[in-house]
């Protein structure tokens, strides 16, 4: 695989970093920071979402740089393949370049988009591709323009956001978290002991509309002492914790965030408030009133890519990376078959006549982490295309499983 055993280079970081911008950089750390400090899940949320940033970030330090693992390898090697691509690119496109890196650091935007490109670039390499940068280079729709033997495709590297699926953003949730535990500590020293709050919530809870709702329900049923509030759009319960094997004398609180997801599943979002001096705990675990659809919005995205962003002249391939989608949902897709059965029946509608594949990949392949598909992405191919069974675009097409 590309990237798998390259060294720390603090050149290559530096020269990156000065593609990105002294000062843009600096303003980026200087807002991500002000917001990872808070100490709250809100936080946590963004330092996960910018953890790309935050690594070049401390690698830039030579000590962190010279005892970097895998992954920050992983990290560092992508910038590296930036500058490459910048000194082999002429004025104009080095400025389309500069200009995907300036997107990634601003607002909610992230290095993905761009390392998902020059990582889908260098896997169509190692696949025996000649791949050239269409979108740099002349500023097509598609990015890449790839040729193996007789056979030329297009291909597109989209990011879409697992929230697109969730019907309750983490985010949103993070805020409603972060709103109510001061008051949840308070409550848990006056009421020593184990709870658990759960929630079943409307389907538009966000922060623009309802979460000041829920904070205002939430802290008045505490107040009152109430177990219960319940209207038609929303249900909250206060029970005691009870879990298998909860209480275990050795170290139970390791295991209650394992225990907590083993028994609300995947979909439920799960926050632990604890107060050290009594060893009391209050979870909240919340659910939307429907089930994610996480699959279905990476196929409105293909549906939209494939209409928007392929000319039709050639065979388009279509990679998908799926963004703020944690290990195990990754693997729940993957093993349920969920996102296959999606995407293969997206490949028999009429939006996807000039695909000739889709790619899926998600954070855990690019930095190569555990639960990563075995070959780097994972591979549908389209049946009904014309060039399905070419020999030539074979390796970049091939069916995964």
């Amino acid at each position: 695989m590309p990237f798998a055993d390259l060294e720390p280079d603090s050149v290559a970081l530096g020269a990156f970093l000065d593609l990105a911008g002294a000062e843009r950089w600096r303003h980026r750390l200087r807002d991500i920071g002000a917001r990872a400090r808070r100490g709250s899940l809100s936080a946590r949320a963004t330092q996960q979402r910018h953890a790309l940033e935050i690594i070049l970030t401390r690698l830039n330090d030579p000590a962190v740089l010279a005892r970097a693992g895998g992954p920050e390898r992983r990290v560092l090697a992508f910038a590296r393949e930036a500058i490459r691509l910048a000194e082999a690119l002429p004025d104009g496109p080095r400025a389309r370049l500069q200009a995907l890196i300036a997107q990634g650091l601003e607002g909610e935007g992230t290095l993905i988009p761009l390392f998902h490109l020059l990582r889908t670039a260098a896997l169509l390499r190692t696949r025996g591709f000649e791949v050239r940068h269409d979108g740099l280079l002349h500023g097509t729709a598609h990015d890449l323009m790839v040729r193996r033997e007789d056979a030329v495709a297009e291909v597109v590297c989209e990011t879409v956001s697992a929230e697109e699926g969730r019907p309750l953003h983490r985010g949103d949730w993070a805020s409603l978290v972060d709103r109510v535990n001061p008051e949840l500590q308070t409550w848990l020293a006056a009421h020593p002991g184990r709870y658990i709050l759960k929630m079943t919530l409307p389907q538009d809870v966000s922060e623009k509309n309802r979460i000041g709702e829920l904070h205002a329900r939430i802290s008045a049923m505490l107040a009152a002492e109430r177990r219960q509030d319940a209207s038609a759009d929303a249900v909250l319960k206060l029970d005691p914790l009870v879990l298998a094997g909860a209480q275990a004398a050795s170290g139970p609180e390791r295991a209650l965030p394992a225990r907590l997801r083993e028994q609300f599943g995947l979909e439920a979002h799960l926050a632990v408030t604890a107060d050290p001096a009594s060893g009391s705990v209050l979870v909240m675990a919340a659910r939307a009133g429907r089930e994610n659809e996480i699959a279905q919005a990476a196929k409105r995205r293909l549906a939209t890519v494939a209409s928007a962003r392929l000319s039709g002249r050639h065979p388009g391939i279509l990679a998908l990376f799926l963004d703020d989608l944690d290990a195990a949902e990754w693997r729940g897709l993957r093993d349920t078959l969920q996102l296959e059965g999606v995407i293969r029946r997206f490949l028999t509608e009429a939006e996807a006549k000039p695909v000739v594949a889709v790619t899926c990949a998600t954070r855990q392949e690019l930095l190569a982490l555990p639960d990563a598909a075995p070959e780097g992405d994972l591979r549908f191919r389209n049946p009904g295309h014309p060039a399905a069974r070419s020999q030539g675009l074979e390796p970049a097409i091939l069916s995964a499983g």
